[in-house]
């Protein structure tokens, strides 16, 4: 059977008339991923935020493009009714890279991961996309090699992702060490330090480090004449009246580790089941801060998107 080409790929592509006029005119886009509403945040704040969220990049001036599947094409930007019915929907599939054409074939309904929505991105024109915190190396992972697909996606789709680090339930220096062998440049955005997720500070140095939106832009426009390099990683701090600190978020997530263990939670369904017990464990203060990361990185990514446009 012959592959599609480029062109018949596109065809697979559904876009928001503000996001086609946009990519048009050579306005700046930043691409948003899905699962942070389905499997991120309880409903009415995960709908309260996707609309915080696209509000704050239009702030910006860039116009956001909110990624999903529904039947059997990749909508790039979606409506208002669209993100409240993807908000209020049960049993979504959760569609990394190994399940994106899965989702598609069927017609299921799909939110994009961090893998998914940097590919679909990429075949959309899309350079820059707005997460909360990428997946990584789980721990334990030397036992059951569960290493997230989101590493392997940076490493060849050439779309610059900007998160507030790895999310902090996983191994963090074997995330980056893994970053590191896959060639993936790992930017602290003013910082020397790493951050993680919940918490401005890790404990590990950040491989470089950039101060602004258009530094940023010129290190994607000298990759982007390597037509083999992949993607940049930007960490992006939250704001410290936001963080929990480091030394506290380490108790929740033990606990919520152990927990996940005790109840024989497996592969995909270990973020959201830690994700839903640190919620629990810190009385809702995690899903504050995660908010508020999520907000801030998408104002970062719209910056950035503009040095390019």
């Amino acid at each position: 059977m012959q592959s599609l080409d480029g062109t018949e790929l596109r065809q697979l592509l559904v876009h928001s008339d503000e996001v086609r006029d946009a990519l048009a005119s050579g306005k700046p886009v930043v691409a948003l991923e899905s699962t942070i509403i389905t499997h991120g945040m309880p409903f009415p704040r995960n709908l309260e935020t996707a609309r915080q969220v696209e509000a704050d990049i239009r702030s910006e001036g860039a116009v956001p493009a909110t990624i999903a599947l529904m039947d059997g094409k990749i909508h790039v930007g979606l409506s208002d009714d669209d993100l409240e019915r993807l908000a209020r929907a049960e049993n979504v599939m959760k569609c990394s890279r190994a399940d994106l054409t899965f989702a598609l074939a069927t017609g299921t309904y799909g939110a994009t991961t961090v893998a998914a929505t940097m590919m679909a991105a990429d075949l959309a024109g899309i350079r820059v996309f707005a997460t909360g915190g990428i997946g990584g190396v789980h721990k334990g992972a030397e036992e059951s090699f569960d290493v997230s697909a989101d590493l392997d996606e940076l490493a060849r789709t050439p779309v610059c992702v900007v998160c507030a680090g790895a999310k902090a339930l996983l191994d963090l220096p074997k995330t980056l060490e893994v970053l590191e062998t896959k060639g993936v440049p790992v930017i602290g955005f003013g910082t020397a330090e790493l951050p993680a997720f919940w918490s401005r500070e890790s404990g590990l140095d950040a491989p470089y480090v950039l101060n602004t939106p258009a530094e940023i832009g010129a290190l994607m426009k000298m990759r982007a004449n390597f037509p083999d390099h992949g993607g940049v990683l930007i960490a992006n701090p939250v704001p410290e009246e936001n963080e929990i600190s480091r030394a506290e978020m380490a108790g929740y997530i033990d606990a919520a580790i152990r927990k996940a263990g005790s109840a024989g939670i497996r592969g995909k369904d270990v973020t959201p089941y830690v994700l839903g017990a640190i919620l629990e464990l810190t009385d809702g203060r995690s899903l504050d801060t995660n908010i508020a990361l999520v907000r801030n990185n998408a104002r970062l990514a719209a910056r950035i998107a503009s040095e390019l446009a």
